[in-house]
């Protein structure tokens, strides 16, 4: 148990600070700004908080990639014997690598937001009618991707419980091949 434990909770910590952080930016975050009497201090204060969310989001990323690599190479002989545990970690790595992605891409969409902050806006990602396309789109796209991140950060702790219920006793028993 200790060779998993810390990985597992290091695995799982910082899974939850990924969900945790970009639920929160999206409801506590932009809602507040929405507030701003300013409508060009709206993006531009949900910019500057994302921007500071940014590097312990990334080293959570960091920091979940080696816990992940770790457990697996603790569990390679149960990856390659029981039945369906190489197949949930092709999808769990491939729903962290996607989210991934999906995080990177919201943050260059939001520095291109910030850029234009002096346009205004209504809201973090609510464009104001007569601002620019380039503002209306990156807005637009930033609203879905908000709304996506926490579902693959949800996705990935989902799939992390699968695992660990797979290593239960009868389950790999079933699953053995």
């Amino acid at each position: 148990m200790a060779g998993n434990l810390f990985a597992r909770s290091v695995h799982d910590l910082t899974a939850a600070a990924w969900f945790g952080g970009s639920l929160m930016g999206a409801v506590g975050l932009n809602g507040a700004t929405a507030e701003a009497k300013d409508p060009a201090e709206r993006t531009r204060l949900s910019s500057r908080g994302w921007m500071k969310w940014a590097p312990v989001q990334t080293a959570a990323f960091a920091t979940h990639l080696l816990a992940d690599l770790f457990i697996a190479l603790e569990n390679k002989d149960r990856i390659a014997s029981q039945e369906g545990v190489a197949r949930d970690t092709l999808y769990k790595t491939a729903v962290t690598v996607a989210g991934a992605a999906v995080t990177l891409y919201a943050g260059s969409l939001g520095k291109k937001v910030d850029k234009l902050a002096e346009e205004g806006a209504e809201g973090a990602t609510e464009p104001r009618p007569g601002s620019s396309t380039k503002l209306q789109s990156a807005q637009k796209q930033l609203k879905v991707l908000q709304w996506t991140i926490p579902a693959f950060a949800a996705s990935v702790i989902v799939l992390g419980a699968k695992h660990g219920e797979m290593q239960r006793p009868k389950n790999v028993v079933k699953g053995l091949r």
